[in-house]
């Protein structure tokens, strides 16, 4: 029976409580510590101020995490895809959301981790704004990479790019992912497998494994947004179908 754990706290704290082999695939979008072009823009500024164009979004919740520079924020993200190397059973893919500033670092991340590195996914938005005098910066990228070796005796064949918008309408979260593609990451996951996202923010990875026949363990440490992804992820399924953890979990 499928189901999810969630859990409110630290990311690393929570992963080095996970036994070993214990998750099938991690799919993550931590916080990017980018927006700026220098030291100071990258971390002077929280989420909100960084990532929030349109005045509608400002009524969205800032989220801790975006105060690491780029030397800080590679040490930090190889400790946290080591932990969830040693969590991984052999075979599992690992999917990092990253912008292009924290792209190549975060190749460096996954790859000092542990995994093997596979190759960069672009995600297209198409409404993105253009820009005068050069290149449209209209995607965000999916590094990923393997424990091993790819699980080739599966029958599976998963798309090397997505489009599609971020969400307007049932938006809860600054950073949030559209479903559409988040049902299709999650299949890189054995059927019946758990999906681990340690920055579960709205629970969009959660919603998405739930709904593809997937277990979830997610970690948030925003109370706000803990509580929107326990709703998501309750409405997934019924009382009896899910578990709840909370802090010394």
């Amino acid at each position: 029976m499928n189901d999810f754990t969630l859990h409110r706290g630290d990311a690393l704290t929570v992963l080095k409580s996970l036994p070993d082999e214990s998750v099938n695939a991690v799919i993550t979008d931590p916080p990017y510590n980018s927006g700026g072009r220098t030291s100071s823009e990258r971390t002077s500024r929280d989420a909100r101020a960084k990532y929030v164009t349109s005045g509608v979004e400002h009524d969205l919740k800032t989220f801790p995490g975006e105060n690491r520079d780029q030397r800080s924020y590679r040490s930090w993200l190889t400790e946290l895809m080591t932990e969830a190397y040693r969590a991984s059973t052999e075979h599992s893919v690992a999917m990092v959301f990253s912008d292009w500033r924290q792209e190549p670092t975060t190749s460096d991340a996954l790859q000092m981790a542990g995994w093997t590195w596979q190759g960069t996914i672009p995600w297209i938005k198409p409404a993105s704004r253009p820009r005068k005098g050069g290149f449209k910066q209209s995607a965000e990228f999916i590094t990923w990479g393997v424990k091993g070796r790819l699980d080739n005796s599966r029958n599976i064949y998963l798309p090397g790019h997505f489009i599609a918008s971020q969400p307007r309408k049932d938006r809860v979260h600054i950073t949030q992912k559209p479903l559409e593609i988040m049902q299709q990451l999650v299949q890189i996951c054995p059927e019946n497998g758990t999906v681990l996202d340690p920055f579960a923010g709205s629970g969009s990875t959660g919603v998405a494994a739930l709904r593809e026949g997937r277990r979830f363990v997610g970690v948030e440490l925003s109370p706000h947004y803990a509580e929107i992804a326990e709703q998501r992820l309750r409405d997934e399924l019924t009382q009896d179908d899910f578990v709840l953890a909370g802090p010394e979990a």
